[in-house]
């Protein structure tokens, strides 16, 4: 279960780090509590898979998953940059929590 509180982690980081951009500094009520909510799920999931999983593999896979997920949504969403660099280093990002996720060992 370990590994499903961290994927949900993750998948809450990315929705408080979209909801920033949204939140408008935090002048937006509607967008300030969501991304609040946001964040204290996802910290409540990632205190639930450092339980069980090393801390350094847990926070590292937790600021990965978001990091991807807001690079990705901020092409679609918000228009950013999208280029083959920026690809290249999101499949780094990707093939770092892989290899994080392997060499766990039996977590």
């Amino acid at each position: 279960m370990a590994w499903v509180y961290l994927f949900i982690a993750g998948m809450f980081e990315i929705v408080w780090a979209i909801g920033l951009k949204y939140t408008n500094g935090f002048t937006k009520l509607g967008p300030s509590v969501v991304t609040v909510a946001g964040m204290i799920i996802s910290f409540y999931f990632l205190s639930l898979a450092t339980k069980v999983l090393p801390i350094g593999t847990s926070y590292t896979i937790w600021t990965g998953i978001g990091a991807a997920g807001a690079v990705i949504l901020g092409i679609i969403l918000f228009g950013e940059p999208k280029s083959i660099l920026r690809f290249v280093f999101l499949a780094f990002i990707l093939t770092g929590i892989i290899g994080l996720k392997i060499t766990a060992g039996g977590q």
